[in-house]
């Protein structure tokens, strides 16, 4: 069995009491204090994330904009330097690569902050696109990046205890790069995938310790640890999809409700398939009505025939209610529609509600 890979906190988070799992051959901290204290602190005060395993691509040179813009689904075409766009990655049978942020750092260069377990595919993927780009150069630079997120409508209060740098002119996805804090070069994005305000913070591995440690001294109690469970649980609050959940090389952003962020009037990788073959099942939020907690591969069922399934699942710590979201044809898509979910051989009542099931306090 390979070694697990290690974030530059896998020490800091021992040192914290994480609880330490197996994420996609990552060693990471589910929980420190419990995923539901963890949870509430996140939307009552802050929480302070290890995201390092995430992945970096860096793609530069001539025409770097015109070839992203092929790439990717959403239109880059206005991005300014110092701009964050949200956008999914297309295939040619018109489903999902992945869904990724793009970092303008210059005019002719952009960081790609992809999903960690897609990091490697989706490099192979952009590096083969870019062989047609003379002057484009695809880089996996994912080894030159920790990630740090703090989140909560205590971020700023707490950041700002750590730099000189005017933190209210970030606004929500843009970013400072080269901003000291605690004496710390990062690059600090209004971005984050809670549903909260708050940063995420890039730095070298080799400071990522001393940062941890600076947030944590400067929040006091304002801010705790937090792991990927409360991480997945308010970001299903937050109505935000999961790769491999919501989205797959099999199902299209515009099946997965992300109709926003695909520029259907402009050529792009995977376009012709993608609007023939979209519309057949639509991405619905559910609340449970009975007791039970919905979870991925569940099927959906309604008037005793399965119809759908269920993508993601859980039990929601701010709402006191079983969560979830998942497939389900048009017609049966509209919020107050009632339906079931078999859970081990059971029928449980929910209802489609409208996205988000939580809507955080963000500042635009």
């Amino acid at each position: 069995m390979p070694e697990l890979k290690r974030t530059p906190l896998y020490e800091t988070h021992l040192e914290e009491g994480g609880r330490i799992i197996d994420f996609g051959g990552w060693a990471l901290p589910v929980e420190y204090s419990g995923i539901i204290a963890e949870h509430r602190a996140v939307r009552s005060s802050a929480g302070l994330f290890d995201v390092s395993h995430m992945g970096e691509i860096l793609v530069s040179g001539p025409g770097a904009l015109e070839f992203l813009n092929y790439a990717l689904t959403n239109d880059l075409s206005s991005i300014v330097q110092g701009q964050v766009m949200y956008s999914p990655m297309a295939n040619e049978e018109g489903g999902t690569v992945d869904d990724l942020l793009v970092y303008r750092l210059a005019g002719d260069a952009f960081l790609l902050v992809v999903n960690a377990a897609n990091t490697e595919k989706d490099y192979s993927h952009l590096r083969l696109l870019a062989a047609e780009r003379p002057g484009v150069e695809v880089e996996d630079v994912s080894d030159r990046w920790a990630e740090l997120a703090l989140q909560g409508p205590r971020a700023e209060d707490v950041l700002r205890r750590l730099t000189d740098f005017n933190l209210g002119d970030i606004r929500y996805y843009y970013f400072a790069h080269e901003v000291s804090v605690a004496g710390v070069s990062c690059l600090v994005s209004r971005t984050g995938y809670t549903g909260e305000d708050g940063f995420e913070l890039y730095c070298e591995p080799a400071d990522a310790a001393a940062l941890w440690r600076a947030i944590r001294d400067a929040g006091g109690e304002d801010v705790i640890p937090a792991g990927l469970g409360a991480r997945d649980t308010l970001r299903l609050e937050a109505g935000m999809p999961l790769y491999g959940h919501e989205l797959g090389e099999d199902i299209s952003p515009l099946d997965a409700g992300l109709g926003r962020f695909v520029a259907q009037d402009k050529d792009f990788v995977g376009r012709e398939a993608m609007l023939k073959g979209s519309g057949r099942r639509r991405l619905v939020a559910f609340e449970m009505t009975e007791r039970g907690i919905p979870r991925q591969g569940h099927p959906l069922i309604f008037q005793g025939e399965e119809v759908g399934v269920v993508t993601s699942g859980t039990y929601s710590p701010w709402l006191n209610k079983s969560i979830g979201m998942g497939f389900v044809p048009p017609d049966l898509a509209s919020p107050g529609q009632v339906m079931a979910v078999s859970i081990r051989g059971r029928q449980r009542a929910c209802t489609i509600v409208k996205r988000p099931f939580v809507k955080g306090r963000r500042k635009t």
